[in-house]
C-alpha cells in the first residue's frame, strides 16, 4: 500500500522579499512498512518534505497524496484531521508538554480522538512497556534524561497506531549510544507492527540504520537507494 506519493512537488517560501525554492519538483513514493531516511545538508529541503507529508504545511505545486488523500485539495481543517488520525511525529526537541506526566503526554493524542478512557489507559500502559518506560508513568519530562524523553515522544507517536511516523532529526540531541538504542527501538516497532517510518537526518548512524536512503540537495532528489 502506498502511504505517501509525491509527484513534482514544489514548495516556495517568501523571505525578505525574495522567493526561496525549498523543493523543486520532487517525485517520491513510500510504501507501507518502509524504514527510510531522507538525508542532506541544512537547507536541502528534507525537513520541508516531512512537514508537507505530515500535513503541517501546504505545497506550492504538484501533487502529494498521504494515505490516499490528495492534500493539495484539502482545507486546513481537513489536513488537521488527517494529521491527528493517521500520522505520528517524533521531533529532535521531543516537544513534550512539561506540566504533564509521562502518561498524560502519551495519552493526549488519544483524548483528542475521543477514545474512551479505559482504552486510553490500556493503550498507554501497553506502549509504555513497549518503549521500556514501565514504572515512569507519573514522572514529569524534566525528571528524565534526553533518551528517556525521546522514548516518551516515540510512545506518544505510536499510541495512535498510525500508518505513518515522521521523525525529524530524532537523534540530534542524543549521544551515539542512546541514539543507537532509540533507533533499535524504532526499528523493532517497524518490524513488529509494520509502521512506516520516514526520517529526515544528517546523522550517519540514522542513514546506516535506514533500509532506504534518499539524498536531497537544493530541493531536488540526488539519489534513491534501497539497501539489500
Amino acid at each position: 500500500m502506498t502511504v505517501v506519493k509525491a509527484e513534482k512537488v514544489v514548495k516556495d517560501y517568501g523571505l525578505d522579499g525574495q522567493t526561496v525554492h525549498a523543493l523543486r519538483g520532487v517525485d517520491l513514493e513510500f510504501q507501507g512498512g518502509e524504514f527510510s531516511a531522507i538525508a542532506g545538508p541544512s537547507g536541502s529541503g528534507k525537513s520541508t518534505f516531512l512537514h508537507l507529508a505530515g500535513c503541517l504545511d501546504v505545497l506550492t505545486g504538484g501533487t502529494l497524496l498521504v494515505g490516499g488523500e490528495d492534500t493539495g485539495r484539502m482545507k486546513r481543517k481537513d489536513l488537521a484531521i488527517l494529521r491527528r488520525q493517521k500520522i505520528g511525529f517524533i521531533f529532535q526537541a521531543y516537544n513534550l508538554i512539561p506540566v504533564l506526566s509521562v502518561e498524560e503526554n502519551i495519552s493526549f493524542p488519544l483524548s483528542l480522538l475521543g477514545i474512551n478512557p479505559r482504552e486510553i489507559k490500556e493503550r498507554t500502559n501497553q506502549v509504555l512497556e513497549e518503549v521500556g518506560l514501565k514504572g515512569y508513568a507519573k514522572r514529569r519530562p524534566k525528571e528524565m534524561s534526553g533518551g528517556q524523553q525521546q522514548r516518551v515522544a516515540i510512545a506518544r507517536a505510536l499510541v495512535k497506531r498510525p500508518a505513518l511516523i515522521l521523525a525529524d532529526e530524532p537523534t540530534a540531541n542524543l549521544d551515539s549510544k542512546i541514539g543507537a538504542e532509540i533507533l533499535e527501538l524504532m526499528l523493532n516497532m517497524n518490524k513488529s507492527v509494520g509502521t512506516t517510518f520516514i526520517f529526515s537526518t544528517h546523522d550517519q548512524m540514522v542513514m546506516d540504520y535506514a533500509r532506504r536512503l534518499i539524498r536531497i540537495r537544493d530541493g531536488q532528489i540526488e539519489s534513491d537507494e534501497v539497501k539489500k
